[in-house]
């Protein structure tokens, strides 16, 4: 088994855990019921945990969860139209709404 992801909110776990098992990749959430500790234990220890049953479905599993982690951010740019200086994980001017031209 292999931790994949924990969060103290465990509506998202959850969530997680459904998309990942929509995908045929099995998975069990731990410390579900353990926020009443919080306090005696430290909060973090205490958060809903998902872990993957099969170590090997772990790489499928992080592109579902966070599809965005591997992709690279863009340098920055200037707007064709307004000549506006963008940051480069910005794809649409927020001067005049013009897009990135690649």
């Amino acid at each position: 088994m292999k931790l994949i992801y924990c969060a103290p909110n465990l509506l998202l776990v959850k969530h997680f855990q459904n998309l990942l098992e929509a995908h045929g990749i099995g998975c069990i959430v731990k410390n579900e019921n353990l926020n009443s500790a919080a306090g005696e234990l430290p909060p973090t220890e205490c958060w809903p945990e998902l872990w993957l049953t099969d170590e090997a479905n772990y790489g499928e599993a992080a592109q579902l969860l966070f599809p965005s982690a591997n992709e690279q951010i863009q340098p920055s740019w200037t707007c064709p139209r307004c000549d506006e200086w963008l940051e480069g994980q910005f794809n649409q001017c927020w001067n005049c709404g013009e897009y990135r031209i690649n």
